[in-house]
């Protein structure tokens, strides 16, 4: 931030394209309802969408947005027929636009009565996997504690940006090294083979790893990118075996293994989940470790501190064995967890 000639905050921003002057703009010519609506439109990467989300027209963000820009005489959004995505300007501005909207909410805390619940939104962004299946079906547990506390959850085959779209918590399969990234190792996803019994009964199973290239096998697109980068033995498997049906849909993969498309590449945990999916008697395919990314401006909500900490308390209970450094088959899980817990009963 920089004070101007009249001591009022202004914007800095990078160098105006086709000019040799900074982009300045004044507090009196901010308008807090079009930053709102800008940092809408940068969290669900849509017009439309944060038309629907702000009960306004389509056109009437569209003016907002090109008010903004002719504002601050620079671009903030690239558009396409796929949506919209921030310029590196576009990633300034919605750091400062959340700065603005923190310091108001820090006002509302701090005006408010002594002993009031936590209240706000924190929106989380994850894989297909994580998020879906094994965060959002936890998240009452989170509420009962913290009831106006709104979670908002991205879920995305790309690797997340805390920095733009809105996102200020991520689970990614990528170790951050930017300095104003803290992130956290969660633990390990272990991949291993599912199939149906119709399936295993009609064709067999595989005896060994090898095997894999005799039988209909369905993998999930991002899961390709991951054992890449961490598992090189799960590279050559991938050259052996002609997958049948590759998808970035978790839930299409569960569906068509589960009634006999072949056999699935799926996180070990996913037998706790749909007892319909029978493990192959197997080693593990590949370990891909995953991590919990935030900025310390996030850190400093008092809700995001408090999705953190339970994400991460999540993933330390018995019951997420599943995310430990050692694979443990889904035949052990219930005895590894008995082992930790003597008083777990049995999930499902």
């Amino acid at each position: 931030m920089q004070t101007s000639g009249s001591d009022l905050p202004a914007f800095e921003l990078a160098p105006v394209a086709g000019k040799t002057e900074w982009a300045f703009m004044s507090i009196d010519r901010l308008d807090w309802d079009t930053l709102r609506v800008f940092r809408v439109v940068a969290e669900l990467s849509s017009m439309s969408a944060a038309a629907a989300r702000l009960g306004e027209s389509p056109p009437t963000i569209s003016r907002k947005i090109d008010d903004l820009e002719r504002s601050l005489e620079t671009q903030v959004f690239l558009r396409s027929t796929r949506g919209v995505t921030l310029t590196e300007v576009g990633k300034q501005v919605l750091r400062y636009v959340n700065t603005m909207a923190e310091s108001a909410e820090a006002l509302r805390r701090e005006t408010a009565p002594s002993g009031a619940a936590i209240s706000g939104s924190i929106t989380l962004c994850t894989g297909d996997g994580l998020g879906p299946y094994w965060i959002a079906p936890r998240l009452s547990q989170f509420h009962r504690d913290h009831p106006n506390v709104q979670i908002r959850m991205n879920v995305t085959d790309e690797t997340p940006d805390v920095h733009a779209g809105g996102n200020d918590i991520a689970i990614s399969f990528s170790e951050h090294r930017q300095p104003d990234v803290i992130a956290h190792k969660l633990g390990v996803q272990h991949y291993v083979g599912f199939a149906s019994k119709d399936y295993l009964a009609e064709f067999g199973r595989p005896e060994n790893l090898h095997e894999y290239h005799k039988h209909r096998c369905i993998l999930h697109s991002s899961y390709a990118n991951q054992v890449e980068r961490w598992a090189p033995r799960m590279s050559e498997y991938r050259r052996m075996v002609d997958f049948a049906f590759i998808t970035n849909s978790g839930t299409a993969i569960v569906e068509t293994c589960a009634r006999g498309g072949g056999i699935g590449i799926l996180p070990s945990y996913m037998s706790l989940l749909d007892k319909r999916l029978v493990p192959l008697e197997l080693p593990e395919l590949a370990p891909v470790r995953f991590w919990i990314t935030y900025t310390e401006r996030v850190r400093r909500l008092p809700q995001g501190k408090l999705l953190i900490d339970w994400i991460r308390k999540l993933f330390e209970s018995p019951e997420a064995i599943w995310f430990s450094d050692e694979f443990v088959h889904p035949r052990d899980y219930q005895a590894k967890v008995t082992e930790i817990r003597p008083s777990t009963r049995r999930e499902g």
